[in-house]
């Protein structure tokens, strides 16, 4: 499902570059659940946007289902993500003029899927929010507003999930119902799943977890 090779990442700092991410290599398999932890600024997020295709390396290569991103225009790196990926934001990123089902529907119908309104409402019910497909997100709690943004991510069944501290902008309690509501459908959909958290608890969920300290990524 996912093989980088050779990955290395910098941003620039003034008059200098500092390095972020540095000769990873990594592989992991289709349906898999991999957990990525480390230090705050390990470049855990930075990672998940390479993989997304949101950010470019500055050297190595990143292949997703035998597509080479770094060989990708913009516009199919777009298609690849609407089609393959689902991204699950620690900021939810909903539209607030959008109901809840206007935001997981909204994917399907730029991708004119004939029946994104019934799919939609069929993954809003599995994610206990049918009764609030009418309500904006500013109507919506904090939980309750990351279940739409995970039925948004998931809507099209996506072989591949990436998922950004899902739960941390969430209390304890919700934070929990999330993660079940994640793996829940993770496990039903057969997807490759790969978490950035720091949250112990979830990584320990996943069948691997992955360190990333001083750029390098090693087995936790």
């Amino acid at each position: 499902m996912i093989d980088l090779k050779d990955l290395h990442m910098s941003y620039p700092v003034e008059q200098s570059r500092v390095a972020v991410l540095q000769d990873v290599n990594l592989a992991i398999q289709a349906g898999e659940s991999v957990a990525v932890v480390g230090p705050s600024g390990s470049g855990k997020t930075t990672l998940l946007l390479l993989l997304a295709g949101l950010d470019h390396p500055d050297s190595g290569t990143i292949e997703i289902q035998g597509v080479v991103l770094n060989e990708r225009s913009a516009d199919d790196l777009a298609d690849l993500r609407r089609d393959r990926m689902g991204i699950v934001f620690q900021s939810f990123h909903l539209i607030p003029s959008l109901t809840a089902l206007g935001n997981v529907t909204l994917p399907l119908e730029i991708a004119g899927d004939p029946e994104a309104t019934a799919k939609a409402r069929e993954i809003l019910q599995r994610v206990g929010l049918a009764h609030r497909e009418s309500h904006y997100p500013m109507q919506l709690s904090g939980g309750e507003q990351q279940r739409v943004a995970i039925a948004r991510a998931l809507v099209h069944a996506p072989p591949l999930i990436l998922a950004d501290e899902p739960t941390g902008n969430l209390d304890k309690a919700t934070g929990s119902g999330v993660s079940d509501l994640l793996f829940d459908l993770h496990d039903n959909l057969g997807s490759t799943l790969v978490l950035v958290t720091h949250d112990s608890a979830l990584a320990a969920r996943c069948d691997r977890q992955l360190r990333l300290d001083g750029g390098c990524l090693v087995e936790a």
